[in-house]
Parts: structure tokens; sequence; C-alpha cells
């Protein structure tokens, strides 16, 4: 185990880490900690005029510039975007990527989810979970002598389990710089997600400071909910005063399928 906590987090496109685990890489980044965001696929796909490598090229781009904000690495890989399969190969890639960072902590979704990209992603890590300790899965790859903590990022899934965090941290001191992150993903908060959800393309702003603005109230509102819907789990983290006041929060539900975490492994791994 290194000194300073690592942490690998997994997201089937090159945005999805992002919403869900920016601001706790900021703060783990700004305490020295290693930080990896993987995409699970090239998001070529993630768009209504251009898709293939043309696509997928301009997010590669988009997610270096994200890592850039929050000083950490990210890695996106060449699975097509929209047919990531739950395979023998795929896992045994998941498996390689996790034995060659040594993480402390694997954060992933969870299995349940409306796109298919995000379950196998699930699936992948889940399956991982165990076998990155098996030494004849793998061989190319030191097999690791010790199960990392796999945990979950936040979704509003409610069937067949809701989701539970065991985790709730403040991320207000990072919030302008998560949304720094979320903005780095031109191609996606706006252009194909405004397309998808129906907005006319005359309604995104074209100056930067006026998108942010748009970016802040449209997608922050999201760890604004989270803020208030663990209320009570951020006054019993960080007490009455400052828990109260918290407006921006992110979440980690702990996986049975990796090791237990210990009071010990939570006060290292979320020290803030």
């Amino acid at each position: 185990m290194s000194e300073q906590p690592r942490i690998l987090v997994f997201g089937a496109h090159p945005d999805d880490a992002d919403f869900k685990a920016a601001g706790m890489a900021c703060l783990w980044a700004e305490r020295g900690c290693a930080v990896q965001f993987v995409s699970m696929t090239d998001g070529g796909a993630g768009h209504h005029e251009i898709a293939g490598a043309q696509l997928a090229a301009r997010r590669v781009a988009e997610a270096a510039a994200s890592a850039r904000v929050a000083g950490i690495e990210y890695l996106v890989l060449d699975n097509p975007d929209g047919e990531l399969a739950h395979s023998i190969e795929n896992r045994r890639r998941v498996v390689r990527m996790i034995r060659e960072f040594e993480p402390d902590l694997v954060l992933a979704p969870r299995p349940d989810d409306y796109h298919p990209d995000h379950r196998n992603t699930a699936l992948l890590v889940r399956d991982a979970a165990y076998m990155v300790t098996v030494p004849p899965h793998v061989p190319s790859v030191p097999h690791l002598r010790y199960n990392p903590i796999f945990a979950y990022v936040y979704d509003h899934f409610d069937k067949p389990t809701p989701y539970n965090p065991d985790v709730v941290i403040d991320t207000d001191a990072v919030a302008e710089n998560k949304l720094r992150m979320i903005h780095s993903h031109t191609s996606q908060v706006y252009e194909w997600l405004p397309y998808n959800a129906g907005i006319e393309a005359d309604e995104i702003p074209a100056g930067e400071a006026e998108r942010l603005a748009w970016l802040r109230e449209r997608y922050m509102e999201r760890d604004r909910r989270r803020a208030d819907q663990y209320r009570a789990k951020l006054i019993d983290r960080y007490g009455m005063r400052r828990g109260s006041a918290i407006r921006h929060a992110e979440t980690v539900e702990i996986s049975e399928y990796g090791r237990p975490m210990t009071a010990e492994d939570a006060a290292r791994l979320f020290p803030f």
C-alpha cells in the first residue's frame, strides 16, 4: 500500500467520471494522491452531427483538458461507444489496468442503469474485484496481494435497490474546479446533451462566462441536490454548523465485492 492513497475511477464515456467524482478527484489531487479516470469507450457515438474517429479524437482532447484542471490522469480506451461488451477480453483489460495502477480505492457505476455501456462498465469492474488477486488470471501482470476497496458513484435508480452512500463529501471548496472540468467536455454539455434533452442550439450561450453560468445552474444543481438529499449524513460527518451550510456534495457507496472499508481506511481515503 502506497503512502498516499491511489484512486481509480471508471466511467463508460469520457465525461462520466467527471459528473460523479470530479470534486473528490480535485480534493484527492490537492493532497498529492494519484488519481486516474478511465473511460471504457471512445465516446464516438455521443453526438447528433459528428461520430466515429472525428468525435472520438475530440473527446480524448476534452478529457485531457479536464484532467489538466484537476491535475489527474485521464485514460480513454478504444472500445466503440455504445458497443461495450461484458466479455472476458474486456474483463482482462480491466484487471490489467487495476493491477498496473495498484489502487487503494476503485470507483465505478452500479450495474443497474439506463445505458448499456454504463451497465457493462459496472459489471466488468465488479467481475474484476476478486480476479485482480488471482495469479493465473492475466498472468502477464503481477497479481495484487491485497484486494482494493471497490465502491459505487451516485445514481438515482431505485430498482432493484436504492443507492445508499456510506460516505458523503463536502465539495464546496472545489465546486468551481469541477465546473471547469465539466466545461471541458464541450461536445457533450453544450452540444449533444442539450440536443438529446430537446434544448434548441440557440438556447445555449456562446460566450465562455455565459456558458459557465448556464452550466453552473444546469449541472452543478445535481451536486446541490445531493447535499440536500444527504444533509443528515453531512451533519453527522462535519457537525451541525458546517454540515448545514454545505451546498455541494459527492457520494460513495462501498461495494461488497472488494475489501471491506475499515474506519482507518475511511480516514485515510477521505481525509477531507
